[in-house]
């Protein structure tokens, strides 16, 4: 990857943690530890990969996204929101009552969202419904999905990957955030997936692992993506759970909790110096 365009995704990356942070701290609530970890694939998605227009949010020829980890709606707002489809502002109203950008993505009434999702296990399912249907239409239009490593012990989840490898869908992009972290502990303690991998395969994927907090590993398997004719293709991302702020990183503890008003300034302190040190 050309360094002009890793600093325009690690800036982008910065402001989704930034949007994160900002989003939960009002909120007094939700879950930073998962959106961090996902920072980089959301800045690649909305940075370089996708096809989207935000003046038009429901531009038939654009690529789907659905965040099948719903939870880690904070990581998505903040992408959406730094890409013009609402205000960054409004980041702030994560979780009220009368806002539109409540705790799990709304198609309905979030500007950017194509599906509802909370459920966990859920979303793939939509996802892979959502490429064969630009299949059967003749559309190229390819769809992406993100899965938590916790939320691939769904069975659904594996009735799904059936799916796309009985029908073909080179068209859908399954990526799997494997922090290795789940509300209840770690993965392997709770309900091990592993050997993830070699799962995927099993089910008919191709299959890429990387470290997703790296853009030029990120940039690979996405151009892999695109060359793979007749399977569907899988990214399994490891991770860093609460990547970018210090004391959220690998502690399951940040799951699903809001920082104080300390935790809150230590937290900005440390992205708004990773924002000077990248824009230096």
């Amino acid at each position: 990857m050309n360094s002009e365009l890793k600093k325009e995704l690690e800036i982008f990356a910065t402001q989704i943690r930034m949007g994160i942070i900002e989003g939960t701290y009002n909120a007094k609530a939700g879950h930073p530890g998962g959106s961090l970890s996902a920072a980089e694939v959301f800045a690649y998605l909305y940075g370089k990969e996708m096809r989207y227009n935000p003046k038009e949010p429901k531009w038939e020829d654009r690529d789907r996204f659905v965040l099948s980890k719903g939870h880690c709606a904070p990581g998505l707002y903040s992408a959406l929101a730094y890409k013009g489809f609402f205000p960054v502002e409004d980041i702030k109203t994560l979780r009220k009552i009368d806002s539109y950008l409540q705790g799990h993505p709304n198609m309905n009434t979030v500007p950017g969202i194509d599906m509802s999702t909370g459920s966990l296990g859920q979303g793939v399912s939509a996802a892979a419904g959502m490429a064969k249907g630009a299949k059967y239409l003749g559309k190229d239009i390819n769809v992406y999905t993100l899965l938590g490593d916790g939320e691939i012990e769904e069975g659904q989840v594996w009735e799904a990957f059936m799916f796309a490898a009985q029908y073909k869908l080179d068209n859908l992009c399954v990526i799997i955030d494997s922090n290795g972290l789940q509300i209840d502990g770690k993965c392997e303690d709770v309900m091990s997936a592993e050997p993830i991998d070699e799962k995927m395969r099993a089910f008919g994927f191709e299959v890429a692992v990387i470290n997703g907090n790296d853009f030029d590993e990120l940039e690979t398997a996405f151009e892999k993506f695109r060359t793979v004719k007749d399977k569907p293709f899988a990214i399994i991302m490891k991770t860093i759970k609460g990547l970018g702020v210090s004391y959220m990183e690998n502690e399951v503890g940040w799951h699903g909790k809001a920082p104080n008003d300390e935790e809150y300034k230590i937290a900005m302190d440390e992205l708004n110096a990773k924002m000077k040190e990248l824009e230096a």
